[in-house]
C-alpha cells in the first residue's frame, strides 16, 4: 500500500479567482490559476499551492515501510524527479510510503535547548508550534527513510538541513540513557546537482541518521549532476533522458528495500552499543 500526500491533504478547496502561494519565496499571486512563472523567484507554476488555510500535519499513527522525503526548495523540479523514480520502485515492490516533499511544510530552527543543558533536548521535541513533531512521529514508525536533495553550495538544501537538525531530539536520547527509537533503521540517499558537492552533500546527510543508528543500505547513494559549462535551464531535460540517472536513482531506492526487508531493525534491538555525539 502506498501513500502519497496530495495537494488536497494539505488545503481547502477553493473557488476559481482566489489567491495562491509560492512555496519557494511565498509570493502570492491572485488569480483564477498559478503563474507560469514566479515574478519573485523564478519558480514553475508548479511551485503553487492553492492559499487556503493550511492545517497543521498530523500523524495517524499507521506503520508504514519507508518515509520519502524531498528536501529540495522546488518540489516539482530534478529532485523531486528522483522522488517520482524512487516512488516507482517502492509501487513495483509492493512497499507501503509516504511522501512529504518539504517546501509545503513548515518546520522551524532548531532551539538548540541542548546547549542550555544536556535533558533540555528530549524526545518528544520541546518546539511543537510546527509540523516536525508529526514528521517525529513517523521517522519512529517506519522502517526506512530516503531522502532526496539538491546541492546548494557544496551542501545539502537549506530546508533539509532544519529538518535533519530537529531529529536531535531523538539522537540526544543516547546521551539521556534511554532506549534509543532509530537504530537498525535503514537509509538511502539521492542528490541532484548542476555541478560539483554531491558526494559531499550526501555524506552530510548520512552523518545526521549514523548518529541516530541508522545503516546505509548498500550502494544506498546516488547522484547526478550536470556541469557548471552548461546553463542551468538545461539541467531538467539532461536529468529526465540521462539513462544513467534511471539506473542509479531507481537501483539505490532497491537497495534500500533489499537491506530493509532483511528485518535487521528487530535483529539488532538491545545488542548495538550507540557510539554518537
Amino acid at each position: 500500500m502506498s501513500t502519497t500526500v496530495s495537494e488536497e491533504a494539505r488545503t481547502t478547496s477553493t473557488e476559481p479567482g482566489k489567491a495562491w502561494r509560492c512555496n519557494v519565496c511565498g509570493f502570492i499571486w491572485k488569480g483564477d490559476a498559478p503563474p507560469e512563472e514566479c515574478p519573485q523567484c523564478s519558480s514553475t507554476g508548479r511551485e503553487y499551492s492553492d492559499l487556503a488555510v493550511q492545517k497543521k500535519l498530523k500523524y495517524d499513527g499507521e506503520k508504514f515501510d519507508v518515509l520519502l522525503i524531498n528536501g529540495s526548495n522546488h518540489r516539482a523540479n530534478n529532485t523531486g524527479f528522483m522522488i517520482d523514480l524512487v516512488e516507482e520502485v517502492l509501487k513495483e515492490r509492493g512497499v507501503s510510503y509516504r511522501r512529504y516533499n518539504l517546501n509545503e511544510f513548515h518546520i522551524n530552527h532548531c532551539w538548540c535547548c541542548y546547549t542550555m543543558r544536556d535533558n533540555a533536548c528530549s524526545y518528544p521535541c520541546r518546539d511543537q508550534l510546527d509540523d516536525m513533531p508529526a514528521f517525529h512521529e513517523m521517522i519512529v514508525a517506519s522502517k526506512a527513510v530516503i531522502v532526496g536533495s539538491p546541492i546548494n553550495w557544496n551542501n545539502m538544501a537549506a530546508r533539509l538541513k532544519d529538518f535533519l537538525d530537529r531529529l536531535t531530539s531523538l539522537q540526544n536520547r543516547y546521551q539521556l540513557k534511554k532506549p534509543g527509537l532509530t537504530e537498525g533503521k535503514v537509509v538511502g540517499i539521492t542528490v541532484s546537482g548542476h555541478e560539483d558537492g554531491a558526494s559531499k552533500a550526501a555524506m552530510d546527510i548520512y552523518l545526521y541518521f549514523q548518529q541516530m543508528g541508522y545503516l546505509l543500505a548498500p550502494f544506498g547513494i546516488s547522484y547526478r549532476t550536470h556541469g557548471a559549462q552548461f546553463n542551468t535551464n538545461t539541467d531538467s531535460e539532461y536529468v529526465r533522458n540521462d539513462p544513467l540517472v534511471l539506473v542509479k536513482v531507481k537501483g539505490m531506492a532497491h537497495n534500500v528495500v533489499e537491506l530493509m526487508n532483511l528485518g535487521l531493525e528487530e535483529k539488532l534491538k538491545g545488542r548495538l552499543i550507540p557510539v554518537a555525539e
